[in-house]
């Protein structure tokens, strides 16, 4: 006869048929990080990531030139060893401008994916395990979400809450709040049938405590997979915003806003969009090679590949 306690005790580190599972052991955190260190696209996705938040935190190392102050005597100069990435038609220097523009970025990004997953992991989870009405509810929310592109979704928010970072972060946030939901609920689905949290409801344990210590635990890793490539489609979607008056106001440097500005010039000094866009690119690029890379370290099935 099964001994309910016993499962439970089992309950981290599961014997399930969930695609992925969670490694807490130091020769967990080995075996991970040698499959990650294997794909070399992720490697290369990783070391864009350093590189770009180095740079954009040790700025005043690079350059001592206010992002944000006018020289119209130096307008539209070109790229050089005196301003690397050459002026704006207001005399600011782009680079200084792009590193401090990649820290608005990222810093939009960290908190419109914290934002989704603070909303989106507990509806996830709440609509799995319960089931029933909270399911039917939380899934059609989730559906009218899901019927407009992502994008279009956060420019229609914005358009209602007005401009400015925190109207930004929200948008971009409740943009990415459908797809946290549906990925919980689906591991959650499978993870409370699993032996070990009928154990656990058998002895009493209340169902707050199974979610957040058996459940949630083991719906982690798809979860870390997504919120990274969710990273990159954040700030793809806020430097959209940007592009279009709608995200972050000037003069404070922001990627898209830079775009926005520089395509006025697209043919006389291209550069001024050249760099922004790059500079978009590669973070895109760098989080979601990162994100690729993640989803095959993190799933059994791929341990021997």
């Amino acid at each position: 006869m099964d001994n309910p306690r016993a499962n439970l005790a089992e309950a981290r580190q599961p014997a399930g048929t969930e695609p992925f599972q969670t490694y807490a052991s130091a020769r967990g955190a080995s075996d991970l990080w040698r499959r990650f260190r294997r794909r070399h696209s992720a490697m290369f996705g990783l070391a864009i990531l350093v590189l770009l938040f180095a740079l954009s935190w040790l700025v005043p190392l690079f350059s001592r030139e206010d992002p944000e102050r006018l020289k119209l005597s130096q307008a539209l100069i070109a790229p050089g060893a005196q301003f690397w990435l050459g002026t704006d038609y207001l005399g600011r220097d782009l680079f200084t401008r792009l590193l401090y523009g990649a820290r608005l970025s990222l810093t939009i990004g960290f908190l419109a994916v914290g934002f989704g997953l603070a909303v989106g992991v507990p509806l996830g989870a709440i609509s799995g395990y319960y089931g029933k009405w909270a399911d039917l509810i939380i899934q059609r929310i989730a559906d009218i979400l899901l019927s407009f592109p992502s994008f279009l979704l956060a420019l229609s928010l914005v358009a209602m809450l007005g401009v400015g970072l925190q109207n930004v972060v929200i948008s971009v946030g409740i943009s990415a709040v459908p797809s946290f939901i549906r990925l919980v609920r689906g591991s959650v689905l499978v993870i409370r049938e699993q032996t070990y949290i009928e154990a656990a409801r058998s002895i009493g344990v209340r169902d707050a405590r199974i979610i957040l210590l058996h459940v949630l635990p083991n719906a982690v890793a798809p979860v870390i997979v997504q919120a990274t490539l969710n990273l990159g489609s954040a700030i793809l979607i806020a430097a959209g915003l940007g592009f279009l008056g709608l995200g972050v106001q000037p003069p404070t440097p922001e990627w898209g806003s830079m775009l926005g500005e520089g395509r006025n010039y697209i043919f006389s000094h291209p550069y001024m969009a050249t760099f922004p866009g790059l500079a978009i690119f590669f973070a895109v690029l760098g989080f979601n090679l990162l994100g690729d890379g993640l989803r095959d370290a993190l799933d059994p099935r791929l341990r021997h590949v």
